[in-house]
């Protein structure tokens, strides 16, 4: 692990202290795990915007599917 030094306003540490004291962890896994989560909703947002940008460029053909609807149904 490679150790960064941030700097964050003391209302933020004072919020981030308050948590990692009733989650029983630390800072720095506290702000590991923020870090990643936000990573990934950001990596998630990107996808999206790629598929629905794709799918603007390429769209759905009249019949394009048509074979499958019928594996859609359920039936009763």
């Amino acid at each position: 692990m490679k150790t960064v030094q941030m700097t964050f306003n003391e209302d933020l540490v004072d919020e981030v202290d308050r948590m990692v004291k009733e989650l029983g962890t630390t800072r720095s896994a506290f702000t590991r795990r923020a870090l990643k989560t936000a990573i990934d909703e950001l990596k998630e947002k990107e996808m999206e915007q790629k598929h629905r940008d794709g799918y603007s460029k390429n769209q759905v053909k009249p019949g394009e599917f048509s074979d499958w609807e019928n594996e859609q149904v359920w039936g009763d």
